[in-house]
C-alpha cells in the first residue's frame, strides 16, 4: 500500500480513527461489508454453494430430513459429525473472506478510493487458503470433540488472515502469532467479540433460513414432506451465509483496526504521519 495514499483519490473515511465500542464495531463491519459489497459476496456466495452442496450429499447419505435435519437415536453420531463438519468450513471461509476485507480495511480507514482488483493483488489469497484450510481442518476435531475448544480457536484466530493482508506480515506462522497475540489483549476483547459477532449473525441466519417456512406452512398443508424443501432449505441458508460470512470477515477486519489503536496507537502515528506529510498508507505496514 505504499504510495497508495499520495496518488489515490481521497474520499470520506468510513472507519473511525479512535478506539471503537463492541457496537460501533459492528456498525462498522456492516458499513466496510457495503463499501465491498460485491466481490465479498461473490466470493462468499461460492464458498457458501458450495458448502451446501457437501453438506447436503452427507445428509442424504446418512438420511437426514429437511427441513430441521433432526436426528434420531440411530444416526445421532453422523448427525454431529455433519454438524461439526459445517462448522469447521464455516471457520476456513470466514477465514479466507477476512484476507480480502483486511486489504479492504486499510484504504476504508484512510479514505483512499482502491478498485476492487488491487485489493485482490493486496489480500494474498494464497496464504490465506492454506492458513483458510488449516483452520477448518483443527475446527473440527475441536467442534467434535465438545466444541470449547471450537470456541478458543474462533476467538483467538480470527485476525490471521487480515494481519496478512494490512499489516502484511509475511510469514504466515508469524501472522498467526501476532493474531493470537492481538486477540488476547484487553482481557481478550477482540475474541468476545467476535463471538458477540457470530451469535448476532446467526440469529439472522436461522431467521433467513427457517422464518420463511413458517409462512410456507400457511400455505401447504405438510411442509416437512414437501419435495421442494430438499433444494430450498439449502439454496435458504446459502443465501443466508453468504451475507453472514462476508459480514463476519469484515468484522475480523475492522477488531485489527480497532485493537491496534487501542493497544499500539495506530491513530496517533497515522496523525502524526499526515502532520509531517509522510506516506500514511506505510504507516499501516506492522512488519518492517
Amino acid at each position: 500500500m505504499r504510495g497508495e495514499a499520495a496518488g489515490s483519490r481521497r474520499q470520506t473515511a468510513i472507519l473511525p480513527l479512535r478506539a471503537m465500542t463492541a457496537g460501533e464495531s459492528l456498525d462498522s463491519a456492516v458499513a466496510l461489508f457495503r463499501q465491498r459489497a460485491l466481490p465479498l459476496l461473490i466470493m462468499a456466495a461460492v464458498l457458501a454453494a458450495g458448502e451446501q452442496v457437501l453438506l447436503s450429499r452427507l445428509r442424504a447419505a446418512v438420511p437426514l430430513y429437511p427441513p430441521f435435519y433432526q436426528p434420531d437415536e440411530w444416526v445421532l453420531g453422523e448427525w454431529w459429525r455433519i454438524t461439526a463438519t459445517g462448522l469447521a468450513i464455516e471457520v476456513g471461509i470466514i477465514t479466507l473472506l477476512g484476507a480480502f476485507a483486511g486489504a479492504a480495511a486499510g484504504p476504508a480507514l484512510l479514505g483512499i478510493t482502491v478498485r476492487h482488483r488491487e485489493l485482490f493483488r493486496r489480500a494474498r489469497l494464497g496464504r490465506a487458503l492454506l492458513i483458510a484450510v488449516l483452520l477448518g481442518a483443527l475446527a473440527w476435531p475441536a467442534a467434535y470433540f465438545g466444541g470449547v475448544g471450537l470456541i478458543a480457536l474462533f476467538a483467538l484466530t480470527g485476525l490471521v488472515t487480515p494481519v496478512l493482508a494490512m499489516d502484511r506480515v509475511g510469514n504466515p506462522v508469524l501472522a498467526v502469532l501476532r493474531a493470537v497475540r492481538l486477540a488476547g489483549r484487553g482481557g481478550m476483547r477482540v475474541g468476545r467479540i467476535r463471538i458477540v459477532g457470530y451469535l448476532t449473525w446467526l440469529g439472522i441466519r436461522v431467521g433467513l433460513g427457517f422464518g420463511w417456512i413458517m409462512v410456507a406452512g400457511l400455505l401447504t398443508v405438510n411442509v416437512d414432506g414437501a419435495a421442494w424443501l430438499v433444494w430450498a432449505i439449502p439454496a435458504a441458508w446459502g443465501l443466508a451465509n453468504t451475507v453472514a460470512y462476508a459480514a463476519l470477515a469484515c468484522l475480523d477486519a475492522v477488531l485489527l483496526v480497532e485493537v491496534r489503536i487501542r493497544t499500539e496507537g495506530l491513530d496517533i502515528a497515522l496523525n502524526r504521519s499526515r502532520a509531517h506529510g509522510e506516506d500514511e498508507a506505510a504507516t499501516l505496514v506492522a512488519a518492517r
